[in-house]
């Protein structure tokens, strides 16, 4: 009897979208779900010839050639582990398992040692892209044991969006490498949304645009240093009717922005390796300020600020400084995001290749964007950058772009209107400009108060003052 190439588990949104994808692209694939009528509706509703559908989880694992290769998009969590262990009962040593789920990198690190000090092989793999990109191409980022991976690529590569038509999918490295990219891309994502959120509510609070006018504005920087997939569902967003009311969706729409989880994992991440990521992690403040509705309203009644007028009088010079202001700001966070990426690399000893990550950002994933194109050069010219703005190309937009940016921010201050992305942006990229801060202050003040000692600009060492 002929066996299936693969198998996958949990069949919601991405994980039904992602098995017809590997069914259109030539795979036959075994489908499971611990609740059998949600089976049963998704092959009613997608009848496709390399898909079937098993009631019992025995028969979907025996179904299967070796070494089984099993794909589990269950919610992160407990449920991983639930589905691994009922595994573990039914297949063989040398088989593997791949988590496709935005589980945490600690979690896959652990799930990783256990399951190949048992024989098992593990895969955490970073799937971006949405229910769109699940079932036409998503972003893949497979980590985990690399000979594991091999049994993996030809299906990844032929599932995966193209760019070019180099599939936007590639080994990341060892354990959870896989899946902490995804969580990175995932902060990327956070602070590129909140920085179009902020160049909205600036030209719509400030510039006076009308959504009509805002469709327009953006759709142009699609055509531009800015085009990208959030850019463009953003000119989108603007022009949509509600069938309701008629009214412009945009403004039907409740000001709070909810979470899964994977943004503040970010700026977990940040504080645990030291890593400066305060453009995401203003992303994720943001978040959490949105969704206190209730209390904002109270206090937009009693803290006030006269406005001063008259702030902008050239409406078109204000659409490319915010243009500007949006771009230079985007380098920022991808540079903090990389950074990021950069010390756990070293930290968890991955040896992550940054060129090849920003090539599988490039299509599929949903902060795909021309300029990637620009950071995977920057790594191919200097795999061991210090930083995305030292690279030419970007260094040189940030010395032209930031007058106008630092020219954005003072406008949006003297309005009353918060920035907090674009006020992280300038502040990162001072603060790291600055051959000497004021840090040395805060040596003495933890020596005085403290004995925390202090190191000298004259000698090497550590020093106490009795103050």
């Amino acid at each position: 009897m002929k066996k299936h190439d693969v198998g996958l588990i949990g069949l919601a949104v991405m994980g039904s979208n992602l098995a017809l994808n590997m069914a259109d692209k030539g795979f036959d694939v075994a489908i499971y779900n611990r609740t059998y009528s949600v089976g049963q509706k998704v092959v009613k509703e997608n009848p496709h010839d390399n898909l079937t559908l098993y009631k019992e989880l025995k028969d979907f694992v025996l179904s299967l050639s070796k070494p089984r290769k099993i794909i589990l998009m269950v919610k992160a969590g407990n449920a991983v582990d639930y589905v691994i262990s009922d595994l573990l009962k039914l297949i063989d040593k040398g088989d593997i398992i791949v988590d496709g789920g935005n589980s945490n990198f600690y979690d896959t690190i652990r799930r990783s040692k256990e399951l190949e000090e048992k024989g098992y092989h593990f895969l955490g793999v970073g799937v971006s892209g949405g229910e769109e990109g699940a079932r036409f191409g998503p972003a893949i980022m497979p980590g985990g044991n690399k000979d594991a991976y091999k049994h993996f690529e030809p299906i990844f590569n032929k599932i995966a969006a193209k760019y070019e038509g180099e599939p936007c999918n590639d080994y990341i490295g060892p354990d959870g490498a896989g899946h902490f990219v995804k969580m990175v891309h995932n902060g990327i994502e956070y602070a590129d949304m909140q920085l179009i959120a902020e160049s909205y509510s600036l030209l719509k609070h400030i510039g006076g645009f009308n959504n009509k006018e805002l469709s327009e504005i953006f759709n142009e920087w699609d055509k531009g240093e800015l085009e990208s997939y959030l850019i463009e569902i953003t000119a989108t967003i603007f022009k949509t009717k509600d069938p309701e009311t008629n009214n412009d969706l945009i403004d039907m729409i409740l000001d709070k922005a909810a979470q899964k989880g994977t943004g503040k994992w970010t700026a977990e991440e940040a504080l645990n390796t030291g890593t400066d990521a305060s453009l995401l992690t203003s992303a994720v403040y943001a978040r959490f300020m949105s969704a206190n509705k209730e209390e904002r309203v109270i206090a937009s009644k009693v803290l006030s600020y006269d406005v001063p007028k008259d702030l902008v009088k050239d409406k078109k010079a204000f659409v490319e400084k915010v243009r500007k202001a949006l771009y230079a700001s985007k380098i920022i966070a991808y540079a903090q995001g990389f950074n990021l990426m950069n010390r756990a690399s070293k930290e968890f000893d991955w040896n992550l290749n940054f060129e090849s990550i920003a090539k599988i950002f490039r299509e599929g994933c949903i902060i795909r964007a021309k300029f990637l194109n620009l950071i995977s050069e920057a790594y191919k010219k200097d795999k061991n950058l210090l930083n995305l703005m030292l690279d030419n190309s970007f260094k040189n937009v940030l010395q032209t772009y930031q007058k106008d940016l630092r020219e954005v921010l003072s406008i949006s201050i003297l309005s009353g209107n918060s920035v907090p992305a674009f006020s992280a942006a300038i502040s990162y990229f001072d603060a790291y400009r600055t051959e000497r801060s004021a840090a040395n202050l805060i040596q003495a003040q933890r020596d005085l108060f403290g004995a925390h000692t202090f190191e000298r600009i004259d000698k090497e060492g550590s020093f106490h003052h009795e103050w």
